[in-house]
């Protein structure tokens, strides 16, 4: 494949860093777009990556960032709404610019992260929706070339689903009180989402084409947490809650700051994340395993932010 002019919307999130950096190491030119460029120097690594200031919701600001460009990677997503982060704004409402702005650009290759279950008609999760009408609104712009992508939960080093949990574990000892506990997932590893995008570049079949990823695995949420527990050593019992007090829970969390689980969390886990046609292994990728991965980076950097708030603790004492 010959070296493309690429830029990232959401370089600088999970996922986005580790595209960016597979994607300078097969030598393409990649812009990531991001309001503040001082907080992401690690960006830095020689002349294949370029972090520009741009606010990514003004339609003029995409076009001067869209100029001379091969194609567009757009990852942005937001679990959750907090603050100025609303579902319409990030999943609708920043779609419709970028492909406003390809087309005035005249670029027309567009890799669009979506989300399993993903559907415009989705009547109680917000989230679902929000990504649905998002997906169908890039694959029904005229002259864009989209491929989206659907992934099941995605793990991997710098997580926020098996890191999250290890942390959460750690302020629950002994009993985990667990919402939606036998919603199923099929995770799917970062390292193989990244490698879908990559073939998606020089592929043009996935054109139009709309790829579910998952693992090779399917797990119920309780299953996960309950492996989660045993990676990083605790004895914790995770305990699923009953529909009435799941929901509740989504009430309650969703007043908390940085909101660890709201009712909408709860609507988007009634749909199993698991995916009816997956794509990876047609793609020729080998999906890899929760259990050949996670062991790898969780037990050890849990280990390692508990010895450090034992430093902490010590050195106040």
């Amino acid at each position: 494949m010959k070296a493309l002019n690429l830029c990232v919307l959401g370089g600088t999130g999970f996922i986005g860093s580790h595209l960016v950096y597979r994607l300078a190491g097969l030598g393409h030119s990649v812009t990531v777009l991001t309001r503040r460029p001082e907080r992401h120097r690690e960006f830095r690594i020689g002349s294949a990556v370029r972090l520009l200031e741009t606010n990514p919701y003004h339609a003029i600001a995409l076009q001067a960032a869209f100029q001379e460009m091969d194609c567009i990677i757009n990852l942005v997503g937001i679990l959750n709404e907090a603050g100025k982060s609303r579902y319409q704004g990030a999943h609708v409402d920043l779609p419709r610019t970028v492909v406003k702005a390809m087309r005035a650009t005249g670029v027309k290759r567009l890799l669009h992260m979506s989300a399993l279950n993903a559907n415009v008609n989705e009547s109680r999760s917000r989230y679902l929706k929000s990504k649905g009408q998002g997906e169908d609104l890039v694959h029904h712009t005229p002259n864009i070339e989209v491929t989206s992508f659907q992934p099941s939960v995605i793990f991997g080093p710098g997580d926020s689903f098996f890191n999250r949990f290890a942390q959460l574990l750690g302020m629950s000892p002994l009993i985990f009180p667990l919402a939606c506990a036998g919603s199923r997932f099929a995770p799917v590893y970062a390292g193989d989402v990244v490698n879908a995008f990559v073939e998606a570049l020089g592929n043009d079949s996935l054109i139009g084409r709309r790829l579910e990823l998952c693992g090779p695995g399917t797990y119920s949420l309780q299953e996960l947490v309950q492996y989660t527990a045993q990676i990083v050593g605790r004895n914790t019992r995770v305990i699923g809650l009953p529909d009435f007090a799941a929901r509740i829970q989504g009430h309650i969390l969703g007043l908390v700051p940085g909101k660890p689980f709201t009712i909408d969390n709860y609507y988007s886990l009634q749909k199993d994340s698991v995916c009816k046609k997956p794509a990876l292994t047609a793609l020729g990728i080998k999906p890899r395993s929760v259990e050949a991965i996670v062991p790898t980076y969780l037990g050890d950097s849990y280990m390692r932010a508990q010895y450090g708030r034992y430093r902490s603790q010590a050195r106040r004492s």
